[in-house]
């Protein structure tokens, strides 16, 4: 287990730091979602006061020891998209990329 740390809890090791909440909750979902037991670890000031400089906004994402390499295993894999879910490209512009054309004003008067 050469790759994650052991922090202060007995049995767990650190297998991923996060540097917001965010972050971290998303982190401790996908590991759930593939049946690893996560736990977050955080200083409590970093949320109430909402500051994320030295160390505060850091968030250490725990695994129990035994399931650790299969947590970083599975945290070191690209993120599987659904088919429908497309990383946006940089060439084309909105309007092209959502399906729908640009809608022209039209030159004709309105009758009264």
């Amino acid at each position: 287990m050469a790759g994650h740390k052991r922090a202060n809890r007995p049995g767990l090791a650190t297998v991923y730091t996060a540097f917001g909440q965010l972050q971290a909750q998303v982190i401790k979902t996908k590991l759930e979602s593939a049946g690893i037991p996560a736990l977050l670890d955080y200083e409590s000031a970093g949320v109430v006061l909402g500051i994320t400089v030295d160390g505060l906004g850091e968030v250490r994402v725990m695994v129990p020891e035994a399931l650790a390499q299969e947590a970083e295993d599975l945290l070191s894999q690209p993120p599987d998209w659904p088919p429908d879910v497309r990383e946006p490209q940089t060439s084309a512009s909105p309007s092209s990329r959502s399906g729908r054309g640009s809608v022209e004003p039209s030159n004709e008067e309105e009758a009264d």
